[in-house]
């Protein structure tokens, strides 16, 4: 049987399950070749059947597991090719999207100003629990600047993915401070009214975040 922990800072139950699985795969306690029931899966955690299913199917749309119809799931190893689609994505919608939200209100500037002072405090406590939602909150008002509401929830959604794939950057040395940095150009261009330089400054932090993100998984 293999060993998994349930997390308990995990928001939802699904999502407990979601990075518990995550969490076995990468420890090579869920092998590929093996079909897993849900009931097993259920009994092992202590939970009910219905969150375990809804974080297997969180898994399945990151890639990370095959659901087999009537008989459970299957492992299926995280790829670097995933992240770099993910990236590819990303980089289609934010850097435009930074370019747009220099054109944005004060009152928009003034809350991406604010997100960004929030990481900085987070960063200097070494506080990931508080960074990690700060930086998610910065990305979505410079879309949400940019007027692209769908292009927030897609790449929310993209980036719940991206965390199921893989451990962060800071996994590779990249500190808070350093993350924290990256954005820094992006706000200044902003609200300096720069779109060119906002655009390019978003471009070069999702750039070096992939680069990243796909060593890390190349580690591993």
């Amino acid at each position: 049987m293999p060993s998994l922990t349930l997390p308990l800072e995990a928001p939802t139950l699904a999502d407990a399950v979601a990075l518990a699985v995550r969490e076995g795969i990468a420890a090579g306690e869920l092998a590929p070749d093996i079909t897993y029931s849900v009931y097993q899966l259920a009994d092992l955690l202590g939970i009910s059947r219905s969150p375990v299913r809804e974080g297997l199917l969180r898994l399945a749309e990151a890639g990370l597991v095959e659901i087999r119809r009537n008989r459970g799931f299957r492992v299926l190893p995280p790829r670097a090719h995933d992240v770099e689609e993910i990236v590819e994505i990303r980089l289609a919608l934010e850097p435009p999207a930074a370019r747009k939200a220099a054109a944005g209100t004060e009152s928009q500037h003034a809350a991406i100003q604010a997100a960004l002072d929030a990481m900085a405090a987070a960063a200097a406590r070494d506080d990931e629990a508080a960074f990690w939602p700060a930086d998610r909150s910065l990305h979505d008002l410079l879309l949400q600047a940019a007027g692209n509401t769908r292009a927030a929830a897609i790449v929310a959604q993209l980036r719940s993915t991206t965390a199921l794939l893989g451990p962060p950057t800071t996994a590779s040395g990249r500190t808070l401070s350093e993350i924290h940095a990256e954005h820094e150009p992006v706000v200044a261009a902003v609200l300096a009214r720069d779109a060119p330089a906002a655009e390019a400054a978003m471009r070069a932090h999702l750039e070096a975040t992939g680069r990243l993100l796909v060593a890390n998984l190349g580690a591993r």
